[in-house]
């Protein structure tokens, strides 16, 4: 009996100039600390500390490029989080820092756009989109900013719009050669965004905008968005918020949006008397963060000594997984917010949503000529459970688990970004997961069908 192939390569990503983020020793995919990993279709971007790597995979010689981010000294600022933005032809790479600043750059390293969101360590980023169809009353593209006890959402044609600025620009030669990269990357000023604070329970170790949600009842008539904020953290395992566009905020946030910036800046003069230093800091010290918009609390779930620790959302986002700190994964319903489903034994487990192929046997499926179209995939959850060195697939919501494979040590999963602009129009392309053996550099994708 031939055995079962569940994974098939795809590319390899080992050169010379993974040597600065650790590689050369067993494992240092998963053991290097501060080590960020975020994979496209054709390329993928390790950070550590202070570098970026953009490698491309697709092809044996893919291009090579290494980022060095302009990083404030003074505050010992570092890379936190990193993430691909696709759109149509527009590719960037898009990383967050310790000290609340979003940096853009191209594929060839040129800082395309710096802003800050908030004076504080950027926890995560997240793409996501929904597009107007029979089950999306309204379509809604976007980056969330994930800090601790903090949600910022940017709209997606905000800044496809200012890439597609700079990007005209830079292919008529409007930049002058001899301006510097800090000069560039805030010609166009600030994107617009929200900011809540999502604190009321406790600081966050992780968290999503799952998407649009109904007005309070008093608010039907109301034009205004609501969206639903997911938090995951250490005093409640799940909390839930509305969070509104609004900026009439609480007494709390108040005083936060007006003490925290002077107390932060103060705290940064005080830092340059001590530490005098002929080189300026290419921070700007001046800026000062938005107010908060309004965050009411909806429900939470406090059960001690269990700790949330990470949060995965389906495509919908209609489903969130958690992974908490007593190796459970719940399945959350992030609309009717009750836990549907639970798994137990899975310490230091990573998931990601999937789509696997279903009901291939017909005969429409069995010609060459078929395409599948999105009713003949099922949505399913992967869990790489490292302990066990075993990947998972299990059907949502409530199917079996449908495959059961060993994987190698010193692996991560990992899933491309959310593509903006997509048409409904155009051809299906279903969720993928691909896994990284760090060890050998090989890339491989779970196969779809069953």
């Amino acid at each position: 009996m031939a055995r079962r192939v569940h994974t098939t390569e795809v590319g390899c990503i080992a050169c010379e100039e993974l040597g600065e983020l650790g590689a050369g020793k067993e494992g240092w995919l998963v053991d290097t600390p501060n080590l960020l990993c975020a994979i496209d279709t054709h390329c993928i971007a390790l950070a550590n500390r202070s570098v970026i790597v953009v490698l491309g995979w697709a092809e044996p010689d893919g291009s090579r490029v290494k980022i060095r981010p302009e990083l404030s000294p003074i505050e010992a600022e570092f890379v936190t989080a990193i993430e691909w933005l696709v759109f149509d032809e527009m590719r960037v790479v898009v990383a967050g820092t310790s000290a609340g600043y979003l940096l853009f750059y191209s594929l060839a390293g040129h800082l395309i756009h710096k802003q800050m969101v908030y004076p504080a360590r950027i926890i995560r980023l997240r793409v996501r989109g929904t597009k107007r169809d029979l089950s999306h009353d309204t379509s809604s593209e976007e980056v969330c900013v994930v800090m601790p006890g903090i949600l910022a959402r940017f709209d997606g044609s905000d800044i496809q719009n200012k890439l597609q600025q700079w990007f005209q620009e830079t292919q008529s030669h409007f930049w002058d050669r001899n301006r510097r990269s800090d000069d560039l990357g805030n010609s166009y000023g600030k994107l617009p965004y929200q900011l809540w604070s999502v604190s009321k329970y406790g600081s966050c170790a992780d968290a999503a905008i799952t998407g649009i949600m109904p007005p309070p009842l008093m608010e039907i008539q109301s034009s205004e968005h609501y969206f639903c904020g997911i938090t995951v953290g250490e005093d409640a395992v799940i909390s839930a918020f509305r969070l509104s566009e609004d900026k009439n905020r609480s007494f709390v946030g108040a005083i936060l949006s007006k003490v925290v910036p002077a107390t932060f800046s103060t705290i940064a003069s005080f830092s340059k008397l001590i530490w005098r230093s002929e080189q300026t800091s290419p921070k700007k010290l001046d800026e000062t963060p938005q107010p908060f918009a309004r965050a009411s609390p909806l429900t939470c779930l406090k059960d001690f000594p269990r700790k949330g620790e990470k949060l995965t959302l389906s495509p919908s986002g209609t489903l969130a997984a958690i992974t908490d700190s007593l190796g459970r994964i719940l399945l959350l319903d992030t609309q009717a917010l009750v836990i549907v489903r639970l798994w137990k034994g899975y310490r230091d487990a990573s998931c990601l949503f999937t789509e696997m192929l279903v009901n291939k046997n017909t005969a429409a499926s069995s010609s060459r000529y078929y395409e599948p179209t999105k009713s003949d995939y099922c949505l399913c959850l992967v869990i790489h459970a490292p302990r066990k060195g075993i990947i998972e697939i299990w059907q949502m919501r409530t199917g079996p688990r449908l495959r059961s494979f060993v994987c190698a040590k010193g692996s991560k999963i990992l899933q491309p970004t959310y593509r903006f602009g997509s048409s409904v129009a155009s051809p299906y392309v279903p969720l993928e997961v691909f896994l990284l053996n760090g060890d050998s550099g090989q890339i491989s994708v779970l196969n779809r069908t069953l």
